[in-house]
Order: structure tokens, then sequence, then C-alpha cells
């Protein structure tokens, strides 16, 4: 059975200019605008407790984002976010100025008309893109790698956005979304992930995704956790843990927790990048074939990964059995512990913990990340059953064993 690749970060430092993207108060105008939408909800943390003491942690917990506006994916917190900031710079107004009252009524369609905005998906991005854009009385086209889900395709599909699925991968379609954008009157790219040239959007995603960050910190403390001593964050592009590491960085600078990058291994460029170990990013090219759709691309946010090379603490690459162990953990928890339904990227974090907590094999990792019975753990559950039919497989099934 292929292992668990690992590697830990020695990368030289940059000047950290790009931590600045996910100051505490760029989230805050994130959460505030968030707060306005009518579907808006806490999503819950779930308490772990058994699981941590069979593991031999101090404390384990999951913020479950299968719950984000009944879309069970944390990704429409970036793209409505980068769709309202863009309007408001089109308007000449600040984002907070926006309500979102103001933005589904019909003077907001005379006051600014229409936009396309053009995106390249696993699925999750997509169907947030599209959800913002049917609510706000815009246009949206979203392509989609070969290989996507089909109930992710419907589920797009049905917010009224143009779909296509294509036979590239994630990173050719996202340069198809960019290139029809640019020949589009009033199109805009809304990606969550960036390049040279292509940095203020995938910024304002990433202060969207700190949504959950900040509701996760005021979570913790409810349950008496003022830090978590270790995160574990999933990547594909990497903004989502660009996103966590840059805001928690910000919010403990002196003491910031340790953070860990996990990757599937057939996309894994961060992994790449850190094994390299001179700083520069790597890419991946192919088909990128693996369960967690949501992680694979092979091409990294380069705001990212500017944060990723100053403050993560190791890199890991995940072949399929590590997420799919996860799905199951989660969905037949210890007696006690809260059932939480996870998909294929979002169960990922359970999976490696598992690995590092339970199998000698990982022996040296857990002990170079320090994870004992003294250390809190958070983790993050970014999707619910996004692809009941791959969920069956996994759970019902055995798809992916461990032996």
């Amino acid at each position: 059975m292929e292992q668990m690749k690992w590697t830990l970060n020695h990368m030289p430092k940059s000047d950290d200019k790009k931590l600045a993207v996910m100051a505490p108060e760029n989230v805050e105008k994130a959460r505030h605008f968030h707060e306005g939408f009518p579907q808006y909800a806490v999503t819950p943390l779930a308490k772990l407790d058994r699981m941590a003491d069979y593991l031999g942690l101090g404390g384990l917990y999951l913020k479950d984002e299968r719950w984000r506006f009944g879309l069970q994916a944390f990704k429409v917190l970036g793209g409505s976010f980068a769709m309202a900031k863009y309007i408001a710079e089109e308007m000449g107004r600040d984002v907070s100025e926006l309500s979102y009252s103001y933005l589904t009524s019909d003077q907001f369609e005379k006051d600014f008309g229409q936009a396309t905005f053009f995106t390249a998906t696993d699925g999750n991005h997509g169907r947030g893109v599209a959800w913002a854009a049917n609510r706000l009385h815009q246009k949206a086209v979203v392509h989609m790698p070969k290989g996507s889900s089909k109930t992710r395709y419907e589920n797009i599909k049905k917010e009224g956005a143009v779909v296509t699925i294509e036979d590239v991968n994630y990173d050719d379609c996202v340069r198809m979304a960019a290139a029809e954008a640019g020949r589009t009157e009033h199109g805009v790219v809304v990606q969550d992930t960036a390049w040279e040239g292509y940095e203020k959007i995938p910024s304002w995603i990433m202060q969207g995704y700190g949504t959950l960050a900040s509701e996760a910190v005021e979570q913790l403390r409810e349950v008496e956790v003022n830090r978590p001593t270790h995160i574990f964050v999933q990547a594909g592009v990497g903004s989502l843990a660009g996103s966590i590491v840059g805001y928690f960085t910000n919010l403990y600078p002196h003491n910031p927790p340790k953070f860990i990058i996990m990757e599937a291994g057939s996309a894994a460029c961060l992994y790449e990048g850190a094994v390299a170990g001179d700083g520069k990013p790597r890419k991946v090219t192919g088909d990128l074939k693996t369960i967690m759709a949501g992680l694979a691309c092979g091409e990294p946010n380069t705001i990212s990964w500017d944060i990723l090379r100053n403050h993560a603490a190791a890199f890991v690459s995940c072949p399929d059995w590590v997420s799919a162990k996860g799905i199951r953990m989660l969905a037949s928890p210890l007696r006690g512990d809260p059932q939480v339904i996870s998909g294929e990227s979002g169960a990922v974090g359970m999976g490696v913990i598992d690995c590092i907590m339970a199998d000698p094999a990982y022996a040296e990792l857990k002990e170079a990340l320090g994870l004992n019975r003294s250390s809190h753990v958070l983790m993050l559950s970014t999707e619910g059953n996004t692809d009941p039919d791959k969920y069956r497989e996994v759970v019902w099934d055995g798809l992916y064993p461990t032996v």
C-alpha cells in the first residue's frame, strides 16, 4: 500500500508581504458581509473528545462546512465576497456599503447592470459563484475538468449558470475561463488561484474564506481553547490553506499554531515545492486523477504559496486511501462523538491525523510536530456529501481500503 509522503518546511523565508492579505480587519469586513445574507449561520464545530483520547491528543475539533449556506461546502464564502468587492470597486464604493438587500434589489440592477463571472471548478467553488451570481442577478460561466461529478455539474446548472465539463484538467480550465473573460464585455474571472498579474480577486476570495476561521476562533474559545496548538488544512491551489495560515498567524503573531498542509498525492504541487526547498513554487501536470476532486490542482496560488513557505510546519502528500479512511472514521464515530458526513476533500484531515498518531511509520513526523496529549488540534471538513455515488462507494462498498 502506498504510504503518505511528508516533509518539514526548510524553505528560506521571503519578505512575508502577502501575510497582510489576511489581516484580521480584512476578515472582519468579509464576515460582516456574509452575516448580511439571510442564509448565514455559523457552521458547527464538532468536538471529537473520544477520538482525541483514542489517538492520544488533548483535544480534536472539526469545523463542519457542510452546512454553509445550504451548499454543503465552504467555497461560497470566497466567491461571494470577491464578487461583492469587485462590484463595490466598479461602483466606487466600499463593500461595507453594499448590503444583501441592496445587492438583490431592482435598484442595484439599474445602478450596476450585469457582469459575467467566469470560473473553473471541480464543483464546490463553481457552485458558490453560480449561487451568488444568481442572487445578485449576474451571469456565471463555469468550466469543469474531465471526470467531474455529474451531481456537482447538475447542482451548478440549477443555479442558472452556463456550465460545461471539458476534456482537460483543472488548470487548463482556469486558463480557458480567463481567456473567455478577456473576450467578453464586462467579463471577469473569479478564480480561487492567483498568478502574476492576477492577485487582487484571489486575495478577496481568501479573505472571504477567513469567515470560517473567525467563527472557529470564537467557537474554540467557547470550549476553553484559547489557541489551537496544531491546524491541519487541505490544499488544492492553496487558497484555503493560505487563508487559514495567514489569519491564525496574524491573530497569534508571537505563538502561532503549527500548520500541516495536506494535498492529494497526484496533485501535490505545494509538497513538491517544499521538497525542492528553494522557496520557488512547483507545478504538477497531467490528469491529476484523485478521489479528492477539490484538491486536484497542480499549480499553486502565488499569494498562498508565499504565506505557506514562511509559516507552514509540514507538507503531506496523501494517497486516496487516506481520505477514504477519514470519511469512514467520521461517518462511524466512537460512541459519544458526533457523526460528521464529510466528502472526499473534506475528510483527508481525519485520515492524516489517524496515520500520524496511530501508525509507527509516521513516528518521526509525530515527534517533529510535537503531537501528544497536550495538543489541541483543529481540522476542517470543507465539504459534505457532494458526490453521493462516490460517498456510498467509500462507506458502503469499502472503496480505497487501507490494506
